[in-house]
């Protein structure tokens, strides 16, 4: 009787042991697999004509450089516009914002939109001068607005906006954008 509960056992062991060497096999198949796939797999750069060097997104955080060119772009696409293409210019804008300040934003931008709708004022932005900040998750441009009615300058003025930013996984978005007072300005105020 002992025997034939040691042989029994025996047996039921032996089926372990076999389950554990046929799931081993298994998963040294599937990483074999998994890393073919991965050292075959085609590896993307983003190749644009304005970029001096190299530049990568991590999510650690996001660098100086990246955040001075969205910061440049972004910008520039902000303070620009003419009545011509107002709604183009509001969906381009939504699209780089952050969807949590979104209607925030589209807020803002619906009244940009309704002032400016059907007149002939446009208006166009010269960078002077930019500072980033990666750890604050802002940036300030500085420069010249001009402001046209027709193809009349009728105000060319020094202003610098604030825009914020969120990081989320590998996305850089616009959280808000702000006209900041100058020292200019501060002066004729008081």
């Amino acid at each position: 009787m002992l025997h034939d509960f040691a042989h029994e056992h025996q047996q039921v062991l032996l089926r372990q042991r076999n389950m554990f060497a046929l799931a081993s096999a298994g998963l040294a198949a599937a990483l074999v697999v998994a890393t073919g796939l991965a050292m075959t797999r085609a590896r993307e750069v983003v190749l644009l004509p304005t970029l001096e060097r190299p530049l990568t997104v991590s999510s650690a955080g996001v660098e100086a450089d990246y955040l001075e060119l969205v910061t440049r772009d972004v910008a520039l696409m902000l303070l620009n516009r003419s009545p011509e293409g107002l709604d183009y210019w509001m969906e381009t804008i939504l699209d780089v914002a952050d969807p949590a300040h979104r209607g925030r934003l589209k807020a803002d931008l619906v009244k940009i939109v309704a002032e400016q709708r059907g007149s002939d004022v446009s208006q166009a932005f010269v960078i002077t001068q930019m500072t980033v900040d990666p750890k604050g998750m802002t940036s300030e441009v500085s420069g010249k607005l001009k402001t046209f009615v027709g193809s009349q300058v009728i105000a060319s003025d020094e202003r610098r906006f604030r825009l914020s930013w969120t990081y989320r996984g590998l996305r850089l978005a616009l959280a808000g954008f702000a006209q900041v007072s100058t020292d200019k300005d501060q002066k004729e105020a008081g």
